[in-house]
């Protein structure tokens, strides 16, 4: 039994992977693969194969592989200190200097930062900063939070609450009763004749409807990715920030802006909420913080919900909410280094001209072909979504599995691109670093895999 036969018997034995099919990992069904080094937007496997990773882990890479100023600042920051806690005041150069340089990224109006290690743990603090933020104003009763069909804010009780996606309800008992679901703002997938303008004023009204039906003084927040991974990547329509904002103010109800995925030039700009005209009351951010080099959320507060906070303070004493590794300075170290990178190289300019190209090439390559229905996107996030009948819009049959299959063709040709879990949707969120030649080889890559399959379905 070679070395690498070892490890897989330990790994079917032993390791419980995320969002795996249980059995097919345990009897060796599933295939599985051994990441032993990677460099820009490439990683190698156990079998010496290099693939082009064109959804960047998990939307996470902002800056690629195998940057060892990351790996230095790490080492140098574990050397000096490698932990203390941030209880009662306490704190370390680091996590002081990257709060600062988080606010300079952040939309006006924000003011303080608090951290984790996750998406999933920032959402959960936003929660309770909610609850916190009513009760303390002598509001109990709003509560509620309103999230959106199909959109994804993590996979915890609440944070797989405020997800919009079955599967992570499925046998947990979820949605909890206090999160509810608005309308998704997929304007490929509106009633047939209405246009742009007409869908937006639907997805509003139909946040308005929601909100009286449960009562305005029971909401208390409304959170939404600025554009949604996730669910599928979709980009919001025109003016759509602009009303749901409006229905907001006209209730009193927070707005919390997911920007795990696109914060940290994503799109092609500092944070989502930029791009998009938000003014949220609180910020989620993690994956592109640290590029994923080292595990880390940051939940950035405005000073609209901080006043309140502290003011609370002098009269309840300090908020019962802490993390052990909140503002950890290793992690921290990693995304000071990380933000570093990302300000001296200007990617998120990267981002404007290669992302654009990218979403060009796509819309020139796919636009027309037989098997796609959509091709959509914005900065570095695409998604190409297959229909057995374009002109209806009418999905294949799920037991075809199209986009999985889309997304096996383009493995077996050298590239990780994700097929989505709402739909048969093919999704890209390549490391902000992609050149135009290095596109150019995903939107080939992607041809071939879907020109494959639908030599297979149609």
């Amino acid at each position: 039994m070679s070395h690498y036969d070892e490890l897989f018997a330990q790994d079917r034995a032993h390791f419980m992977h995320p969002s795996t099919h249980a059995h097919d990992h345990a009897s060796g069904a599933l295939k599985g693969r051994i990441i032993t080094g990677a460099s820009g937007i490439r990683i190698q496997d156990h079998e010496g194969r290099e693939l082009i990773d064109a959804f960047a882990g998990l939307y996470c890479v902002n800056i690629g592989y195998g940057r060892t100023e990351v790996a230095e600042a790490i080492y140098k920051q574990a050397k000096e200190l490698a932990y203390y806690h941030t209880y009662v005041g306490h704190s370390t150069e680091a996590i002081i200097e990257l709060s600062a340089r988080i606010i300079d990224w952040a939309p006006k109006g924000m003011k303080k930062v608090y951290y984790g290690l996750s998406g999933s743990d920032a959402n959960e603090t936003q929660i309770k900063l909610v609850r916190y933020y009513n009760n303390v104003l002598g509001r109990p009763a709003k509560k509620k939070i309103i999230s959106r069909q199909r959109g994804y804010h993590g996979s915890g009780i609440m944070t797989g609450s405020l997800t919009g996606l079955a599967s992570f309800h499925q046998h947990f008992d979820l949605p909890a009763p206090d999160i509810k679901h608005a309308a998704c703002p997929h304007f490929y997938k509106a009633p047939a004749g209405m246009d742009e303008a007409a869908f937006v004023r639907h997805c509003a009204e139909d946040l308005e409807r929601l909100i009286l039906a449960e009562g305005p003084d029971t909401v208390a927040a409304f959170i939404g990715e600025p554009v949604m991974g996730t669910g599928g990547i979709i980009v919001p329509p025109a003016g759509y920030w602009q009303a749901i904002q409006a229905v907001l103010a006209k209730y009193d109800i927070l707005l919390i802006a997911d920007e795990v995925v696109c914060a940290f030039g994503r799109l092609g700009t500092p944070m989502g909420s930029q791009m998009f005209g938000m003014q949220p009351d609180l910020i989620t951010t993690a994956k592109g913080l640290t590029s994923a080099y080292a595990p880390l959320s940051a939940v950035i507060v405005s000073e609209k919900v901080w006043n309140v906070i502290e003011e609370a303070s002098s009269r309840d004493g300090a908020m019962g909410h802490g993390w052990t590794y909140s503002g950890h300075p290793i992690c921290a170290a990693a995304a000071l280094a990380n933000l570093n990178i990302l300000e001296k190289e200007n990617i998120a300019a990267n981002v404007a001209d290669v992302g654009a190209y990218l979403n060009q090439q796509l819309r020139q390559t796919f636009e027309g072909h037989p098997l796609v229905g959509e091709v959509r996107g914005v900065g570095m996030l695409a998604a190409l979504e297959f229909m057995a009948d374009k002109e209806a819009r009418t999905p294949f049959d799920a037991s075809l599995k199209v986009g999985p299959r889309v997304s096996a063709a383009c493995l077996e040709r050298g590239m990780i691109a994700r097929a989505m879990p709402h739909g048969d949707i093919l999704g890209f969120a390549p490391p902000l670093v992609l050149t135009r030649a290095e596109a150019d080889q995903v939107v080939g890559i992607a041809k071939a895999a879907v020109d494959a399959v639908a030599g297979e379905v149609l």
